[in-house]
C-alpha cells in the first residue's frame, strides 16, 4: 500500500480591485512537510486577464508572481524569506494581504505523489475547461 502524505495548498489570485474582491484564478502553491515539498505553478492567460482588467499592468504583476515561484524553490536571489524553512515559507506566501496578488485559504489533501499535485491542481482550479 502506497504511503499517503498530507499536504496543504491554496490557489494564487490576481485581484485587479481589491475592493471589489474580484478575482482570477493564476496559480497553485502546494506544501507537503512530510516529503519536504514546496512547489508553487503560474499560468497566465492574458486573454483572459485583459478582457477582465484591461488596465491592469501586467508586465509589472510578473515579477510578484515570479517571486513567489523563487520562494517556493528556495532560490537564494529571492532574498532572506526563500532561505526559511519549508513550512515557514508556505506560511509567509498563504498569509492574508490586500494586494493585487492574493491567496485564497489553504486547504488540505492527501496524495501518494506529491510532485503530481500542481498539476493536479492547476487542472481543476486555473485553467479554463476546454
Amino acid at each position: 500500500m502506497p504511503t499517503l502524505h498530507t499536504y496543504d495548498y491554496a490557489v494564487i489570485r490576481v485581484v485587479p480591485r481589491v475592493e471589489r474582491e474580484e478575482f482570477i484564478n493564476v496559480g497553485v502553491i502546494v506544501s507537503c512537510p512530510g516529503a519536504k515539498h514546496l512547489e508553487a505553478a503560474i499560468e497566465l492567460d492574458l486573454e483572459r486577464l485583459r478582457a477582465f482588467a484591461p488596465s491592469l499592468d501586467i508586465e509589472g504583476l510578473q515579477p510578484w508572481l515570479d517571486a513567489i515561484v523563487a520562494i517556493c524553490r528556495g532560490d537564494a536571489t529571492a532574498g532572506p524569506i526563500a532561505q526559511l524553512p519549508v513550512r515557514a515559507r508556505f506560511h509567509f506566501l498563504t498569509a492574508k494581504r490586500s494586494s493585487v496578488v492574493q491567496m485564497s485559504s489553504t486547504h488540505v489533501g492527501r496524495t501518494a505523489e506529491p510532485t503530481g499535485v500542481v498539476e493536479h491542481l492547476m487542472q481543476k482550479m486555473v485553467r479554463v475547461p476546454a
